[in-house]
């Protein structure tokens, strides 16, 4: 065998974020020599999921600046008996997204055969935090109406806003064509807000709702983008399965389809090598001479990698919650013969939230709810994932919800939290492009749901990595390799 130096490889990827590792799963029938390399020493880059003992490790590399995307993170745990099990039974997200059942991420996970490797899990109800005007009563959550069925069933809102809302989501499902499009061209660049109340009279509730649906992070998502995953939403309820319209991966969520995508990148005959980087790279050179920190010097027709520097303040803060309690009502399986979803989602509206200076929040909240079932944690608890964007005092806002959400849902007694991890997660305006030899993914987004406009990068290097032999028609289309499993389905 070959060693390193003496090889000519044909791409080095460097790391194994979901990116990087779709375009290893994209190579892996290529027959092309692959280096894989990751300076980290776990899968899944800025997408990974930790163990409560990672976790503690990952931190430390936040604050010593290690982290690039990530910063201000810290570790809170109860004293004493925490009730927490031992840390490996633990898989906390750093992109705990959901994945819309219209994504052409799941079509290519079909497509490629890699699907069969991971386990989808239903996304059930989206809610809405309502305060209580009564400092004595607790507050609500409201689930909100998005199908035919859940308008007419809901008793929240009056039979006059059921009509307006049915309107909406009939107009919706065919807002591309005409006379639909006459209606929404001239507010395509106003916020989706203004066109609800125009167009359909929509009281400020019923909008908060729409708006939770398109999981806009600053709630302020224009109306041609608005509508445009509105619909994808409405399309894809019951694609898979009744009563859900998302689905999230268990095991950690996309860190689960990274590994996946590795390892078929692997069985194809790429060498993988985690805790090696670059250490310096001459580009100048055909082709291009790259040191490692392993002290190899290695020789590659193409390199991939992202940037993992960000140049922009803005971003989210996020609060991951282990809570002391299986929070069951969450998960109730609202249509028959849905499967039990794993995940609820809950937003807290903008102004819904107040600091203890008495300023109320300028943007949502969102919190997606992880039961058991999703492998995140053990059996009687659950993880919450909050999240919003990075603001003054955002870090005290998403600790309000915690607390809120916890009295919200309180029974006899207020569920305990047991773990909590902080941290914020910068932007960069950065573009996927190519240059050269080189080809850069852009450092993935803070959105709540998976953005199909990542895969067309994927699509862009491999189309680099191969050249003029890229076959359209096969890229991420394989035959089930020999021995593969025969399972169809692609949610449990």
């Amino acid at each position: 065998m070959e060693s390193l130096a003496d090889t000519l490889w044909d791409v080095v990827i460097c790391g194994t974020g979901l990116q990087q590792s779709l375009l290893a799963l994209a190579l892996s029938r290529s027959d092309k020599k692959v280096l894989h390399i990751d300076p980290n020493d776990f899968y899944g880059g800025a997408e990974a999921a930790f163990s409560l003992q990672e976790v503690e490790s990952w931190v430390e590399k936040v604050e010593t600046g290690k982290e690039g995307l990530f910063r201000a993170a810290s570790v809170e745990k109860l004293e004493g008996d925490t009730g927490l099990s031992f840390p490996r039974a633990y898989s906390l997200a750093l992109a705990p997204q959901l994945i819309h059942a219209r994504s052409a991420l799941l079509s290519q996970l079909v497509s490629s055969r890699a699907y069969r490797q991971v386990e989808f899990l239903a996304v059930g109800s989206f809610s809405i935090f309502k305060p209580s005007p009564d400092p004595s009563q607790h507050s609500a959550l409201v689930r909100i109406p998005s199908t035919r069925e859940d308008v007419f069933s809901t008793t929240a809102i009056s039979a006059k806003a059921k009509r307006g809302l049915m309107k909406f989501l009939k107009f919706v499902l065919d807002y591309e064509s005409n006379p639909q499009t006459d209606t929404w061209h001239p507010h395509a660049d106003a916020p989706l807000t203004e066109f609800l109340l125009k167009e359909f009279k929509m009281d400020k509730e019923l909008q908060t709702y729409i708006i939770t649906l398109t999981l806009s992070l600053d709630g302020k998502i224009n109306t041609r983008d608005g509508l445009a995953v509105i619909r994808r939403h409405l399309s894809s309820m019951g694609m898979y399965g009744p009563g859900f319209a998302a689905l999230y991966p268990k095991w950690g969520g996309l860190s689960e389809i990274a590994q996946v995508s590795c390892r078929a990148g692997a069985v194809g005959g790429a060498v993988y090598m985690l805790g090696t980087g670059v250490k310096t790279m001459n580009d100048q050179e055909n082709p291009v001479v790259i040191e490692l920190t392993s002290g190899d010097t290695i020789k590659t027709r193409k390199v991939v990698r992202a940037s993992e520097n960000a140049t922009d303040n803005t971003g989210i803060n996020r609060l991951v919650a282990i809570v002391g309690s299986p929070l069951k009502s969450l998960f109730d399986s609202t249509v028959e013969g849905a499967p039990t979803p794993a995940v609820a989602i809950v937003a807290f509206p903008a102004g819904s939230l107040s600091t203890a200076a008495g300023e109320a929040s300028q943007s949502p909240v969102y919190l997606s709810v992880h039961s058991s079932d999703t492998g995140e944690c053990p059996a009687n608890q659950s993880v919450l994932y909050f999240t919003t964007v990075s603001e003054p005092g955002s870090q005290e806002l998403l600790r309000r919800a915690l607390d809120s959400f916890l009295a919200a849902v309180a029974g006899d007694t207020v569920p305990q939290c047991l773990y909590k991890l902080e941290y914020q997660q910068r932007q960069c305006s950065a573009r996927s492009q190519a240059s050269g030899s080189i080809f850069g993914f852009a450092p993935p987004t803070s959105s709540l749901a998976f953005d199909d406009s990542t895969l067309q990068s994927v699509h862009d290097a491999w189309k680099m990595v191969l050249d003029d032999e890229s076959v359209e028609e096969d890229y991420l289309t394989f035959a089930d390799r020999e021995g593969a499993m025969d399972d169809d389905e692609i949610y449990d």
